[in-house]
């Protein structure tokens, strides 16, 4: 399906989505410029796009590949494609491939995670075959026992080991213990969450002639984001021009950002996806533009919409109504998430306000964490396999939370990892 022009794509959606419709109900006839649209609100959109009865998706729900995004067990969070999008989808992130460094022969094994809805083994895999060079697939999975998992990678002599952070670590940490290495492997592709400076000395030793690069940017519901740019710095990325628009947005106001090194909420529109429109959709993270007009920006960590955590991820909204279900008596006045780097592991902090002191709101502080643990269980699997570090609590006073400079808003997650 060739680039629809945005005034095509907007009145597609107007016609066919009650979602679309209603959010574009102030607007004109035409619209042909992006800055005329408002952002999605996330909250509805997601309570749209259910799997009975949805309001978001322009055509009836009979051809298509159904994928989870990272919602709670009450709230779950459903992505579709057709046959033609994803096919389009994976190809221009295949094609990406070579910019993160695959080679025509490379043997490349996918460790990333399948089942339950999940799309990224499915995405990886897909990429590579469509992919402009040729390359030998193996995939693995990410649930696969160690000890098979590095046999066939020393049977086949891989040289490009595909999976998250977590799933990397957590092989190389096990062929340490085991005093084995693979001297073969010469890239460590990385995707789904964000590889930090304190893993690399771990994956060097088990793979002591790899190089880690990011093998792209993408998600299941915003579609592409980045292609993966050549150099030293795996946070930047280019726009995949013409497949989708990229804007980065004032953190205050829906309007573009100054210029370069400016941050802001990085917003994406996809000029194929007709299924299930994203039109200026707020793609969870902050960047900075590194080069405008070549479309080349640096990722900054997570954005208001939602949090990530090693391989778990947590949308704000969901994790705020599960706090107010937790605390009847309405005792805490405000919540933020804050991500902390531990001791080579990412954490999920917490941070509840109260006009009282900490000592006396145990109880409380335990019965939240407990119900946010409930409803996302993926996390206490990650904290149980030493991915990340266990969900905790820290009480403050409404005055202490971190809030916008600018503005004087709270700021509804507060990433205190380092991005360098």
């Amino acid at each position: 399906m060739p680039v629809q022009s945005l005034a095509e794509l907007v009145r597609f959606a107007r016609l066919n989505s009650p979602f679309y419709q209603q959010l574009y109900s102030h607007l004109p006839d035409q619209v042909t410029r992006l800055t005329d649209l408002p952002v999605v609100p996330q909250a509805e959109f997601w309570r749209a796009n259910s799997p009975r009865e949805n309001r978001l998706l322009t055509a009836p729900l009979q051809e298509a590949v159904v994928f989870r995004s990272g919602g709670t067990t009450g709230s779950p969070k459903f992505s579709f494609y057709t046959r033609t999008e994803w096919r389009e989808f994976t190809s221009a992130f295949g094609a990406g491939l070579v910019n993160a460094g695959l080679r025509p022969g490379h043997r490349v094994a996918d460790l990333f995670y399948a089942g339950d809805l999940y799309a990224s083994f499915s995405f990886i895999l897909d990429s590579l075959h469509r992919s402009p060079v040729a390359n030998v697939r193996l995939p693995l999975g990410g649930a696969t026992p160690w000890e098979s998992t590095a046999a066939t990678l020393e049977e086949f002599r891989v040289e490009v080991v595909a999976g998250t952070p977590t799933t990397l670590c957590a092989l190389a940490e096990r062929l340490t213990a085991a005093g084995r290495t693979l001297p073969d492997v010469e890239l460590l592709f990385f995707g789904g969450e964000c590889l930090f400076g304190d893993q690399l000395p771990l994956l060097g030793k088990a793979f002591p002639n790899a190089e880690a690069r990011s093998l792209g940017y993408a998600s299941v519901d915003a579609g592409l984001l980045g292609e993966a740019v050549p150099g030293g710095d795996p946070w930047v990325h280019r726009a995949f021009v013409p497949h989708t628009a990229v804007e980065i947005l004032d953190d205050e106001a829906d309007v573009p950002v100054g210029g370069t090194g400016v941050p802001g909420r990085l917003v994406v529109t996809d000029l194929r996806r007709r299924l299930m429109p994203v039109l200026r959709y707020p793609a969870g993270d902050r960047a900075e533009w590194v080069d405008r007009d070549a479309g080349v920006f640096r990722i900054l960590g997570r954005a208001e919409e939602g949090v990530r955590v090693g391989p778990v991820s947590l949308y704000t909204e969901d994790v705020h109504d599960i706090v107010r279900g937790a605390d009847t008596a309405d005792e805490i006045t405000g919540l933020q998430l804050v991500i902390r780097r531990r001791d080579g592991r990412d954490g999920l902090v917490l941070r509840l306000a109260t006009g009282e002191p900490a000592v006396r709101h145990g109880a409380l502080g335990a019965a939240v964490a407990a119900a946010v643990l409930a409803e996302r269980p993926a996390y206490t699997g990650a904290a149980d396999a030493g991915h990340v570090n266990p969900l905790t609590v820290e009480w403050a006073r409404h005055q202490d939370l971190a809030v916008n400079s600018r503005s004087g808003k709270l700021v509804r997650v507060v990433d205190e990892r380092p991005h360098s």
